[in-house]
Protein backbone atom coordinates (compact mmCIF):
# COMPACT_ATOMS: atom_id res chain seq x y z
CA UNK A 1 0.00 0.00 0.00
CA UNK A 2 1.31 3.49 -0.84
CA UNK A 3 -0.50 5.80 0.67
CA UNK A 4 -2.32 5.57 4.10
CA UNK A 5 -5.05 8.22 3.80
CA UNK A 6 -8.17 7.81 4.85
CA UNK A 7 -9.42 5.86 1.48
CA UNK A 8 -6.77 3.33 2.01
CA UNK A 9 -8.31 1.95 5.40
CA UNK A 10 -11.12 0.98 3.53
CA UNK A 11 -8.74 -0.73 1.06
CA UNK A 12 -7.41 -2.53 3.73
CA UNK A 13 -10.46 -3.64 5.25
CA UNK A 14 -11.44 -5.04 1.85
CA UNK A 15 -8.21 -6.90 1.45
CA UNK A 16 -8.82 -8.44 4.53
CA UNK A 17 -12.19 -9.42 4.19
CA UNK A 18 -11.35 -11.15 0.63
CA UNK A 19 -8.46 -13.21 2.55
CA UNK A 20 -6.40 -11.38 0.56
CA UNK A 21 -2.39 -10.16 3.01
CA UNK A 22 -1.29 -6.75 3.41
CA UNK A 23 2.24 -7.33 3.34
CA UNK A 24 3.94 -3.79 3.56
CA UNK A 25 2.90 0.11 3.62
CA UNK A 26 4.15 3.46 3.13
CA UNK A 27 3.76 7.19 4.25
CA UNK A 28 5.19 10.79 3.64
CA UNK A 29 4.00 11.13 7.15
CA UNK A 30 6.02 8.38 9.47
CA UNK A 31 3.47 8.07 12.57
CA UNK A 32 0.59 8.44 10.46
CA UNK A 33 1.98 5.20 8.05
CA UNK A 34 3.55 3.21 11.06
CA UNK A 35 0.03 3.26 12.92
CA UNK A 36 -1.09 2.23 9.73
CA UNK A 37 0.94 -0.44 9.80
CA UNK A 38 0.40 -2.11 13.44
CA UNK A 39 -3.02 -1.52 12.91
CA UNK A 40 -3.81 -3.68 10.10
CA UNK A 41 -0.34 -5.81 10.40
CA UNK A 42 2.05 -5.29 7.94
CA UNK A 43 5.55 -4.09 7.24
CA UNK A 44 6.06 -0.04 7.35
CA UNK A 45 8.90 1.35 5.14
CA UNK A 46 10.43 5.05 4.23
CA UNK A 47 9.85 4.76 0.71
CA UNK A 48 7.05 3.90 -2.07
CA UNK A 49 10.61 2.05 -3.81
CA UNK A 50 10.93 -1.00 -1.05
CA UNK A 51 7.13 -1.28 -1.38
CA UNK A 52 7.72 -1.74 -5.29
CA UNK A 53 10.64 -3.76 -4.80
CA UNK A 54 9.02 -6.07 -2.34
CA UNK A 55 9.86 -9.58 -2.66
CA UNK A 56 6.76 -10.61 -0.92
CA UNK A 57 4.45 -8.70 -2.98
CA UNK A 58 2.44 -9.17 -5.50
CA UNK A 59 0.64 -6.29 -6.65
CA UNK A 60 0.93 -2.29 -5.13
CA UNK A 61 -2.12 -0.46 -4.19
CA UNK A 62 -1.54 3.34 -4.76
CA UNK A 63 -3.96 5.12 -2.67
CA UNK A 64 -1.98 9.00 -2.83
CA UNK A 65 -3.25 11.86 -4.47
CA UNK A 66 -3.35 11.40 -8.37
CA UNK A 67 -0.56 13.59 -9.06
CA UNK A 68 1.35 10.38 -7.97
CA UNK A 69 1.04 7.59 -10.15
CA UNK A 70 3.92 7.27 -12.86
CA UNK A 71 6.22 6.85 -10.22
CA UNK A 72 5.52 4.05 -8.54
CA UNK A 73 4.25 2.33 -11.96
CA UNK A 74 7.30 2.71 -13.58
CA UNK A 75 9.03 1.20 -11.44
CA UNK A 76 6.53 -1.95 -10.99
CA UNK A 77 7.25 -2.14 -14.69
CA UNK A 78 10.88 -2.76 -13.85
CA UNK A 79 10.18 -5.15 -10.71
CA UNK A 80 6.57 -6.61 -13.09
CA UNK A 81 4.45 -6.11 -9.85
CA UNK A 82 1.15 -4.98 -10.85
CA UNK A 83 -0.25 -2.36 -10.24
CA UNK A 84 -3.62 -0.82 -8.97
CA UNK A 85 -4.58 3.13 -8.51
CA UNK A 86 -7.21 5.01 -6.83
CA UNK A 87 -9.36 7.14 -8.97
CA UNK A 88 -8.88 9.36 -10.64
CA UNK A 89 -6.38 7.00 -12.86
CA UNK A 90 -3.76 10.60 -13.10
CA UNK A 91 -4.45 14.18 -13.10
CA UNK A 92 -3.89 14.80 -16.61
CA UNK A 93 -4.32 12.64 -20.53
CA UNK A 94 -0.67 12.59 -21.18
CA UNK A 95 0.36 10.36 -17.76
CA UNK A 96 -2.36 8.15 -17.90
CA UNK A 97 -1.85 7.22 -21.62
CA UNK A 98 1.99 6.77 -20.43
CA UNK A 99 0.65 4.64 -17.96
CA UNK A 100 -1.10 2.36 -19.96
CA UNK A 101 1.57 2.48 -22.27
CA UNK A 102 4.31 0.97 -20.14
CA UNK A 103 1.67 -1.07 -18.34
CA UNK A 104 1.12 -2.86 -21.57
CA UNK A 105 4.63 -3.00 -22.69
CA UNK A 106 5.76 -4.43 -19.16
CA UNK A 107 3.01 -6.72 -19.54
CA UNK A 108 1.64 -6.09 -15.96
CA UNK A 109 -1.51 -5.47 -15.08
CA UNK A 110 -2.91 -1.71 -14.41
CA UNK A 111 -6.38 -1.03 -12.67
CA UNK A 112 -7.89 1.62 -11.53
CA UNK A 113 -10.40 1.84 -8.57
CA UNK A 114 -13.81 2.47 -9.83
CA UNK A 115 -15.88 0.30 -7.47
CA UNK A 116 -18.78 1.51 -8.03
CA UNK A 117 -19.08 -0.78 -11.45
CA UNK A 118 -19.38 -3.23 -8.64
CA UNK A 119 -22.61 -1.95 -7.34
CA UNK A 120 -25.76 -4.28 -7.63
CA UNK A 121 -27.38 -1.79 -9.10
CA UNK A 122 -25.00 -1.23 -11.89
CA UNK A 123 -24.16 -4.76 -12.88
CA UNK A 124 -28.32 -5.06 -13.36
CA UNK A 125 -28.63 -1.83 -15.08
CA UNK A 126 -25.56 -3.29 -17.15
CA UNK A 127 -27.49 -6.74 -18.34
CA UNK A 128 -30.72 -5.05 -18.58
CA UNK A 129 -29.25 -2.14 -21.11
CA UNK A 130 -27.56 -4.93 -22.67
CA UNK A 131 -30.80 -6.91 -23.64
CA UNK A 132 -32.74 -3.87 -24.33
CA UNK A 133 -35.12 -3.73 -21.28
CA UNK A 134 -35.22 0.26 -21.69
CA UNK A 135 -35.16 0.50 -25.31
CA UNK A 136 -33.42 2.99 -27.25
CA UNK A 137 -31.32 4.87 -24.55
CA UNK A 138 -32.20 8.78 -25.35
CA UNK A 139 -31.05 10.42 -22.57
CA UNK A 140 -28.23 9.81 -19.52
CA UNK A 141 -27.63 11.74 -17.05
CA UNK A 142 -25.14 12.08 -13.11
CA UNK A 143 -25.97 14.09 -11.04
CA UNK A 144 -23.41 15.00 -7.72
CA UNK A 145 -24.49 17.71 -5.56
CA UNK A 146 -22.47 17.22 -2.44
CA UNK A 147 -21.39 19.35 0.15
CA UNK A 148 -17.73 19.53 1.32
CA UNK A 149 -16.56 21.71 4.80
CA UNK A 150 -13.86 24.07 4.86
CA UNK A 151 -11.94 21.81 7.00
CA UNK A 152 -12.06 19.06 3.80
CA UNK A 153 -10.11 22.07 2.07
CA UNK A 154 -7.93 23.27 4.28
CA UNK A 155 -5.00 22.11 3.08
CA UNK A 156 -3.87 23.97 -0.40
CA UNK A 157 -3.03 20.38 -1.95
CA UNK A 158 -7.20 20.00 -1.94
CA UNK A 159 -8.90 21.46 -5.04
CA UNK A 160 -5.53 22.28 -6.57
CA UNK A 161 -4.89 21.51 -10.73
CA UNK A 162 -1.48 20.47 -9.98
CA UNK A 163 -1.74 17.82 -7.04
CA UNK A 164 -5.42 16.91 -7.53
CA UNK A 165 -5.91 17.87 -11.73
CA UNK A 166 -9.21 19.90 -10.52
CA UNK A 167 -12.31 20.09 -8.44
CA UNK A 168 -15.51 18.43 -7.91
CA UNK A 169 -15.29 16.71 -11.22
CA UNK A 170 -12.14 14.85 -11.64
CA UNK A 171 -12.26 13.98 -7.70
CA UNK A 172 -15.57 13.57 -7.05
CA UNK A 173 -18.25 12.94 -10.16
CA UNK A 174 -15.46 10.87 -11.84
CA UNK A 175 -17.40 8.00 -10.91
CA UNK A 176 -20.22 8.77 -12.01
CA UNK A 177 -18.81 9.53 -15.83
CA UNK A 178 -17.14 6.04 -15.62
CA UNK A 179 -20.60 4.14 -14.70
CA UNK A 180 -22.24 6.69 -17.71
CA UNK A 181 -19.14 5.36 -19.93
CA UNK A 182 -19.31 2.00 -18.60
CA UNK A 183 -23.89 1.71 -19.32
CA UNK A 184 -24.00 3.46 -22.32
CA UNK A 185 -20.73 4.03 -24.21
CA UNK A 186 -18.29 6.88 -25.44
CA UNK A 187 -18.95 10.24 -25.10
CA UNK A 188 -18.18 12.30 -28.09
CA UNK A 189 -18.78 16.04 -27.46
CA UNK A 190 -19.31 17.83 -24.58
CA UNK A 191 -19.75 21.74 -23.76
CA UNK A 192 -19.34 22.90 -19.78
CA UNK A 193 -19.19 25.84 -17.77
CA UNK A 194 -17.98 25.92 -14.03
CA UNK A 195 -17.74 28.19 -11.33
CA UNK A 196 -14.52 28.16 -9.74
CA UNK A 197 -14.24 28.54 -6.06
CA UNK A 198 -18.19 29.59 -5.91
CA UNK A 199 -18.12 28.64 -1.66
CA UNK A 200 -14.96 27.43 -0.94
CA UNK A 201 -10.92 28.74 -1.39
CA UNK A 202 -9.68 26.77 -4.02
CA UNK A 203 -8.23 28.00 -7.29
CA UNK A 204 -10.46 24.73 -9.28
CA UNK A 205 -14.32 24.21 -10.05
CA UNK A 206 -16.77 23.23 -6.91
CA UNK A 207 -19.62 23.88 -9.23
CA UNK A 208 -19.55 22.54 -12.97
CA UNK A 209 -22.18 21.61 -15.40
CA UNK A 210 -21.67 19.80 -18.81
CA UNK A 211 -23.87 18.78 -21.54
CA UNK A 212 -22.68 15.39 -23.36
CA UNK A 213 -23.37 13.75 -26.66
CA UNK A 214 -22.59 10.29 -26.62
CA UNK A 215 -21.23 8.25 -29.38
CA UNK A 216 -24.78 6.31 -29.84
CA UNK A 217 -26.77 9.56 -30.34
CA UNK A 218 -28.38 9.66 -27.04
CA UNK A 219 -27.36 13.07 -24.99
CA UNK A 220 -26.63 13.59 -21.49
CA UNK A 221 -26.02 16.13 -18.75
CA UNK A 222 -24.03 16.01 -15.64
CA UNK A 223 -23.86 18.34 -12.63
CA UNK A 224 -21.41 17.67 -9.90
CA UNK A 225 -20.64 20.25 -7.00
CA UNK A 226 -19.22 20.04 -4.11
CA UNK A 227 -20.92 23.58 -2.40
CA UNK A 228 -24.51 22.08 -1.91
CA UNK A 229 -25.46 21.96 1.53
CA UNK A 230 -25.81 19.43 3.50
CA UNK A 231 -25.03 17.20 0.24
CA UNK A 232 -26.94 15.03 -1.25
CA UNK A 233 -27.19 11.43 -2.46
CA UNK A 234 -25.48 11.10 -6.15
CA UNK A 235 -27.76 10.11 -8.86
CA UNK A 236 -27.74 8.43 -11.97
CA UNK A 237 -31.07 8.63 -14.43
CA UNK A 238 -31.30 6.55 -18.19
CA UNK A 239 -33.93 7.25 -20.27
CA UNK A 240 -35.25 4.96 -22.77
CA UNK A 241 -37.67 4.82 -25.70
CA UNK A 242 -38.99 1.77 -23.09
CA UNK A 243 -38.40 3.50 -19.78
CA UNK A 244 -36.80 5.24 -17.23
CA UNK A 245 -34.36 3.36 -14.26
CA UNK A 246 -32.53 5.86 -11.83
CA UNK A 247 -29.21 5.07 -9.45
CA UNK A 248 -29.31 7.05 -6.10
CA UNK A 249 -26.27 6.90 -4.41
CA UNK A 250 -24.95 2.80 -4.73
CA UNK A 251 -28.91 1.37 -5.18
CA UNK A 252 -31.69 1.39 -8.56
CA UNK A 253 -34.16 3.47 -6.82
CA UNK A 254 -36.42 3.63 -9.53
CA UNK A 255 -37.14 0.78 -12.83
CA UNK A 256 -40.30 2.22 -14.68
CA UNK A 257 -40.85 0.54 -17.70
CA UNK A 258 -42.98 -0.64 -19.92
CA UNK A 259 -44.15 -4.10 -20.36
CA UNK A 260 -41.34 -5.44 -18.94
CA UNK A 261 -40.90 -9.44 -18.15
CA UNK A 262 -37.37 -9.68 -17.76
CA UNK A 263 -35.83 -10.19 -14.06
CA UNK A 264 -37.46 -8.47 -11.36
CA UNK A 265 -35.42 -5.25 -10.63
CA UNK A 266 -33.40 -5.02 -7.20
CA UNK A 267 -35.27 -1.57 -6.42
CA UNK A 268 -34.28 -0.51 -2.93
CA UNK A 269 -34.58 2.78 -1.12
CA UNK A 270 -32.13 2.55 1.59
CA UNK A 271 -29.08 3.72 -0.33
CA UNK A 272 -25.51 4.83 1.13
CA UNK A 273 -23.82 7.53 -0.23
CA UNK A 274 -20.64 9.93 0.60
CA UNK A 275 -22.61 13.24 -0.69
CA UNK A 276 -21.57 14.71 2.91
CA UNK A 277 -19.10 12.59 4.07
CA UNK A 278 -16.67 10.88 2.04
CA UNK A 279 -16.19 7.34 4.13
CA UNK A 280 -19.80 6.94 4.18
CA UNK A 281 -19.86 4.64 1.28
CA UNK A 282 -20.39 0.67 0.90
CA UNK A 283 -17.79 -1.87 1.51
CA UNK A 284 -18.92 -4.61 -0.72
CA UNK A 285 -18.08 -2.95 -3.54
CA UNK A 286 -14.18 -2.70 -2.90
CA UNK A 287 -13.89 -6.15 -2.29
CA UNK A 288 -15.90 -7.29 -5.08
CA UNK A 289 -13.14 -4.82 -7.37
CA UNK A 290 -10.37 -6.16 -5.65
CA UNK A 291 -11.34 -9.94 -6.09
CA UNK A 292 -11.68 -9.17 -9.92
CA UNK A 293 -8.45 -7.10 -10.06
CA UNK A 294 -6.82 -10.32 -7.90
CA UNK A 295 -8.03 -12.25 -11.00
CA UNK A 296 -7.18 -10.53 -13.69
CA UNK A 297 -4.02 -10.44 -12.32
CA UNK A 298 -3.77 -14.37 -11.99
CA UNK A 299 -4.72 -14.76 -15.89
CA UNK A 300 -2.64 -11.97 -17.16
CA UNK A 301 -6.36 -10.10 -18.54
CA UNK A 302 -7.29 -6.81 -18.30
CA UNK A 303 -9.40 -6.00 -14.87
CA UNK A 304 -12.63 -4.74 -15.46
CA UNK A 305 -11.42 -1.27 -14.41
CA UNK A 306 -8.33 -1.19 -16.26
CA UNK A 307 -6.40 1.63 -16.53
CA UNK A 308 -7.56 2.15 -20.23
CA UNK A 309 -10.70 2.75 -18.88
CA UNK A 310 -9.36 5.03 -16.08
CA UNK A 311 -8.05 7.30 -18.90
CA UNK A 312 -11.23 6.95 -21.02
CA UNK A 313 -13.17 8.59 -17.95
CA UNK A 314 -10.05 11.23 -17.80
CA UNK A 315 -10.80 12.51 -21.15
CA UNK A 316 -14.00 12.90 -20.61
CA UNK A 317 -13.29 14.79 -17.43
CA UNK A 318 -10.60 16.98 -19.29
CA UNK A 319 -12.39 17.69 -22.05
CA UNK A 320 -15.14 19.37 -20.05
CA UNK A 321 -12.21 21.51 -18.42
CA UNK A 322 -11.01 22.38 -21.68
CA UNK A 323 -14.72 23.56 -22.81
CA UNK A 324 -15.38 25.52 -19.69
CA UNK A 325 -11.74 27.41 -19.88
CA UNK A 326 -12.63 27.61 -23.80
CA UNK A 327 -15.82 28.40 -23.71
CA UNK A 328 -16.48 26.09 -27.11
CA UNK A 329 -17.55 22.60 -27.65
CA UNK A 330 -14.87 20.00 -27.48
CA UNK A 331 -14.64 16.85 -29.47
CA UNK A 332 -13.87 13.85 -28.01
CA UNK A 333 -11.77 11.12 -29.70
Amino acid sequence: MIGTGAISHMHARALKNIGYRLVVCTDHNVDAGKAFAEKYGCEYVPSYKEVCRHPEVDYVDVCTFPDFRLQPLALCAETKKHIQVQKPVSTNVETARKMVQTAKEAGIVLGCVSQHRFDDSTRFLRTAIAAGRLGKILQADAYVKWHRTAQYYSRAIKGSWATEGGGALINQAVHQIDILLHLIGPIREVTGYWQLGALHKIESEDVVNAMFKYANGATGVIQASTAFWPGYSERIEIHGTKGTAVITGDKLTKWDVQDDAGEPAPVEELVMSGASDPMAIPLTPFERQFLDFGEACKAGRDPLTSGQEGLNALEVVTSVYRSCREERRVQIG
